[in-house]
């Protein structure tokens, strides 16, 4: 199908997501339970974006990196979470072509850039854990930048490239979405065209994309954990490698979740496992991180009560 014809096929094309099921009698509780958690997210990162922008203590490398990571919290969850709180509150679950694919450019454009972001956070903690005496010289303001300029223009470039794909493809017969979100995979599957080339393209771009951060952002940890290990005093020790496990935790289960949902084959029971396990990289992280990242770090909590 030329794109002219997708154009004109889509301005009256509305795909249903289908969501948690048949979930009447628990709609405004899921609704109230939803509303919260998004508030949650958005009160929480804008306030770390405020305190590091605020307080110049705070306007170092690392909370730089800790200003993009909730900023760009707000948006994930800004991109899947109001669509969803609208479904539960009307009971409708369609949603239009044009709308689902800008759900499915910013939801990429996020996860594409969180990966890179983490990576380049943890290698500013292996810098500043590790490499003390150099960490001034090596983490310069320029490089921080960079990295991070980097990670949101090959989020938006990798997230071009995917819509653009799928928009090529011709959908037919039913356009039911057994998601709470225009997710990849999921529309996909209701492709009746040759998808051969984009499943080829997006595995390569997963790889890339997940389990080359991941390696990444784990050798840095595993660097970190082995130099806490030689500190002498066990009570500065501990305190260190909590803080350490914390981070590791969650960033093992934001890309354990990415790795099992687009790179493991899609059998029947994983299929009905994926929405839970989207659950982890879309509200969990988003509501954790900010606790994890930011607001147990004495120069935070000083912040906060200034």
């Amino acid at each position: 199908m030329e794109k002219k014809d997708w154009n004109n096929e889509t301005s009256q094309m509305a795909f249903l997501l289908l969501g948690f099921g048949n979930v009447l009698s628990l709609q405004t509780p899921l609704f109230l339970l939803t509303l919260m958690i998004y508030s949650v997210i958005v009160f929480g990162n804008i306030l770390i974006v405020v305190l590091v922008v605020a307080d110049r203590q705070l306007h170092t490398p690392m909370y730089f990196f800790l200003g993009n990571l909730s900023s760009l919290e707000t948006c994930y969850s800004s991109a899947i979470l109001p669509r969803l709180l609208a479904s539960f509150l009307t009971g409708i679950g369609s949603i239009s072509a044009h709308g689902c694919m800008a759900q499915l450019y910013f939801f990429c454009f996020c996860a594409t850039t969180e990966c890179y972001l983490l990576a380049a956070m943890s290698y500013d903690r292996y810098l500043a854990i590790c490499q003390p005496l150099l960490y001034a010289s090596l983490m310069t303001w320029k490089i921080s930048l960079q990295l991070v300029a980097g990670s949101w223009l090959w989020g938006s470039l990798v997230s071009g490239v995917l819509t653009f794909l799928l928009s090529q493809l011709q959908f037919c017969g039913p356009k039911a979405i057994d998601h709470f979100f225009c997710d990849f995979t999921p529309l996909l599957e209701l492709s009746c065209s040759d998808t051969r080339v984009v499943k080829l393209v997006t595995l390569l771009l997963s790889f890339l994309n997940v389990v080359f951060p991941f390696l990444s952002t784990l050798t840095s940890y595993m660097c970190i954990i082995a130099a806490i290990l030689r500190i002498p005093s066990s009570v500065s020790r501990q305190k260190a490698f909590s803080t350490c496990s914390s981070h590791l935790t969650v960033v093992t289960v934001f890309y354990g979740t990415l790795i099992i949902v687009y790179m493991l084959p899609r059998t029947a029971p994983l299929r009905q496992l994926n929405k839970v396990f989207s659950f982890f990289y879309t509200i969990f992280t988003p509501l954790v991180n900010p606790l994890i990242y930011s607001l147990r770090n004495r120069e935070v909590s000083e912040a906060l009560r200034k």
